[in-house]
């Protein structure tokens, strides 16, 4: 039985994890589009909520019920999916899985998440320099959950989130590996978008276009001939696991509760 998943934390999700961090997609494992050949964000995103509107109302009772849950068990598990790096990223979707995703393990599928994360990393920036949303933390003041990215994290638009779009890409491409446990996958990727607004630095409404670009950037992935020979070798690998004991050192059940915050 598998029986651990990301939750912990003080490790490499803390505050401590360097902005290079954040932005590493751009450093990684090539991708497999290319800038290039992403869907059009700007024609996917409208502006973000204007100034006084209902929905920018909306993004900030989002912002003011996050902050509720510092120090929680809720805001630890977003602290740990602040780390991008793509095992670590890829590892977070272990309980989801049902299995123990990690290089040693599954290294087709590891392989295949660390170059889509290129690309759905890729996807918003467009959008985001366009508006140069700020984000929550620079308007209510209040602590976020990896302080050692201020800087960086000022000088990059909120709105979409990056994040989201990876969490929720990941979410939808580990489905295509294992769609009888594709419910519980887009749900991990959902709540892993989910976690920057409770690590405020992200807006209710930037999270949810992130996770609209994540779709049309998955889309477009399956038409790329590279991307399909990956996920059949992903697909095969996981089949030969399915049915076999799988043990880490986390807790699954650590998982559950604070998502359910």
């Amino acid at each position: 039985m598998l029986q651990a998943c990301a939750t912990t934390t003080g490790g490499a999700g803390s505050a401590q994890t360097p902005p290079s961090v954040m932005q590493g997609p751009k450093a990684r494992t090539a991708s497999y589009l290319g800038g290039g050949a992403l869907p059009d964000g700007l024609l996917l995103s409208p502006p973000p909520p204007a100034a006084g509107s209902a929905a920018e109302a909306r993004d900030k009772e989002g912002a003011a019920a996050a902050l509720a849950l510092r120090g929680s068990a809720r805001w630890d598990l977003a602290k740990a999916d602040a780390d991008l790096r793509p095992a670590h990223a890829a590892a977070a979707f272990s309980c989801s899985a049902g299995l123990t995703i990690d290089q040693a393990h599954t290294p087709a599928l590891v392989r295949l998440l660390s170059r889509a994360m290129g690309d759905l990393g890729g996807s918003t920036g467009e959008v985001k320099k366009r508006y140069m949303r700020p984000r929550p933390f620079m308007e209510n003041g209040q602590p976020m959950c990896t302080p050692d990215w201020d800087k960086v994290l000022r000088r990059d638009g909120s709105y979409p989130s990056g994040h989201s779009a990876i969490g929720y890409g990941f979410g939808l491409i580990l489905a295509e590996v294992m769609p009888d446990r594709a419910a519980k996958l887009v749900a991990r990727g959902r709540a892993m978008g989910d976690s920057r607004r409770i690590c405020n630095v992200h807006w209710l409404s930037d999270i949810e276009e992130g996770r609209v670009i994540a779709s049309a950037s998955v889309m477009r992935l399956n038409a790329d001939p590279a991307f399909a020979a990956d996920l059949a070798a992903a697909r095969k690998e996981v089949a030969a696991l399915r049915g076999k004991p799988s043990e880490t050192a986390l807790d699954c059940a650590q998982e559950a509760a604070a998502l359910a915050q």
